[in-house]
């Protein structure tokens, strides 16, 4: 059942972050037009049919006369010499509106051109239906935008739209629509109609291609493949999106910092980051975010929901890729390699902050002593030390943690609990890290060696305080005497004698 509700929630990722891709667009009016089909059966009503009749012969008569000026000012052009050059890239045309055309690409309005006339359009999915016209394809092209259509139907219906400015309208918000059918299936958005319920898992749908959609979650269909890896997708919108990842094209950039995206959607939201906009906030908290989809998974915080339970141990997240992550650590899959070392990672962030070992890169660093560390939470905890702050205190004994991880560690020694035993002698182990640590005595593994003598050590801190024999450095003072010490443990028990 985990896995469907995964699935659901890719289907509607796009609803949870609020936006559309283009490619969303396309999947949208394809869904619109199949609910025509069969809720309504395409029955424009007589007055609409009257409308599209004189709508057609409007067009007719617009396009003869639109011809007969454009071969004028075509002429113009050719028999004066007179032409229309381009600003920015130095291309000429015959007419000024051709050369208008043209501008809406270097301006980003239009970005998508067709290679055979000036038309151009603000999504490539248009781009594809207008190249139909000079194929034959599609023979009905309509004089407003330049899109073409396959039959004289589907092109009258549209032509509505530029003939009277989508004449239908919500009483209860106001939008507009070019057909009663789109106004109707709109409707129920304010009526809460859901009419299309899942026998399967209770969901309901505004609409039956959405429906038919939601169905191949259930019996695993995915009709538009990959020709390049083979993954299978519910969507042609969605496959369109993932062909990008092959083919590196990303054509919506960022115009304050360069980035480069394959859809629309992800622009807008990555623009938030320079806008600072965060519009989705929290009633419980104030709490503000980016994206809706990391909003609405903040509120089952609020809740308690966790909706995503690992079979192996019961554990349950909030998120469906949460839970793919921990599953990993029952099936060991380690997917994410370090090219360095050969390292393997069962999450990116970890692969992430694993690389600055071997980059030496360490970004935070403490405003107190100036000591830098990979990770903010790392210099978060280390600021504690001069604080003092013990901020997760030991219900049992009252003694304080800088981190939750160490409070969790030490309250087994409270319950006796050690869930890490060794297969070779029987040995346990409170913490998985000491487990690990205990492995190596009989693998003889020592993957930490010193740079300047070459001897092996288990862990990281091993190394750091052998290195000490050979620098010389004491860190440890005692504010009495002034002795130091090399060892945490030798300047405790000094400071013992003190106190006698």
């Amino acid at each position: 059942m985990s896995c469907v509700k995964e699935e659901c929630e890719d289907v509607s990722v796009m609803e949870a972050s609020g936006l559309k891709t283009e490619d969303e667009e396309m999947d949208r009016g394809t869904i619109l037009r199949e609910d025509l089909k069969e809720e309504f059966k395409l029955e424009v009503e007589p007055v609409e049919k009257e409308r599209v009749a004189q709508k057609s012969e409007q067009t007719a008569q617009h396009e003869r006369s639109s011809g007969d000026s454009s071969q004028q000012e075509g002429d113009l052009g050719i028999h004066t010499g007179e032409s229309f050059s381009c600003s920015q890239c130095g291309k000429s045309f015959t007419s000024e509106r051709a050369l208008k055309r043209h501008m809406d690409i270097h301006d980003g309005t239009r970005p998508h051109q067709c290679s055979e006339c000036e038309w151009s359009f603000e999504h490539f999915t248009d781009l594809e239906q207008h190249e139909k016209t000079h194929t034959g394809e599609n023979p009905f092209v309509c004089s407003e935008c330049g899109k073409g259509f396959s039959d004289s139907k589907k092109f009258d219906i549209h032509m509505t739209e530029h003939a009277w400015k989508k004449p239908f309208t919500c009483t209860q918000c106001g939008k507009v629509f070019s057909t009663t059918c789109y106004l109707k299936i709109h409707m129920r958005i304010h009526t809460g109609e859901r009419p299309f319920s899942c026998a399967q898992c209770g969901k309901s749908f505004l609409t039956s291609a959405q429906f038919k959609i939601h169905k191949m979650i259930h019996t695993g269909e995915k009709p538009f493949t990959c020709s390049e890896c083979g993954k299978g997708f519910l969507m042609s919108g969605h496959l369109k999106t993932h062909m990008m990842i092959h083919t590196g094209e990303k054509p919506f950039t960022c115009t304050q910092c360069g980035k480069g995206f394959a859809c629309s959607t992800e622009l807008e939201v990555h623009q938030r980051i320079h806008t600072g906009e965060r519009p989705f906030v929290c009633c419980q908290c104030r709490k503000t975010f980016r994206v809706k989809r990391n909003f609405k998974a903040h509120m089952k915080i609020h809740t308690g929901q966790k909706p995503f339970s690992c079979s192996e141990c019961g554990k349950s997240y909030l998120r469906s890729r949460d839970l793919k992550t921990h599953i990993r650590i029952h099936t060991g899959e380690k997917p994410f390699t370090c090219s360095e070392c050969g390292k393997g990672f069962y999450m990116s962030r970890l692969l992430k902050n694993h690389m600055m070992i071997h980059t030496g890169e360490k970004p935070f660093s403490c405003s107190e002593c100036g000591k830098s560390f990979c990770k903010s939470i790392d210099v978060k905890r280390h600021m504690m030390t001069h604080t003092g702050e013990k901020a997760f205190t030991c219900s049992e004994c009252g003694k304080g943690f800088i981190a939750p991880s160490h409070l969790k560690a030490h309250m087994k020694i409270h319950t006796g609990e050690k869930p890490f035993t060794c297969a070779h002698c029987g040995r346990s182990f409170f913490t998985s890290s000491h487990y690990k640590i205990h492995m190596m005595s009989h693998t003889g593994e020592k993957p930490f060696t010193c740079s300047e003598c070459g001897k092996g050590f288990c862990t990281s801190n091993d190394v750091k305080r052998h290195m000490k024999i050979h620098t010389g450095e004491k860190d440890f003072t005692c504010s009495q005497c002034g002795k130091t010490y090399k060892r945490k443990k030798a300047f405790e028990d000094h400071m013992l004698d003190h106190t006698l």
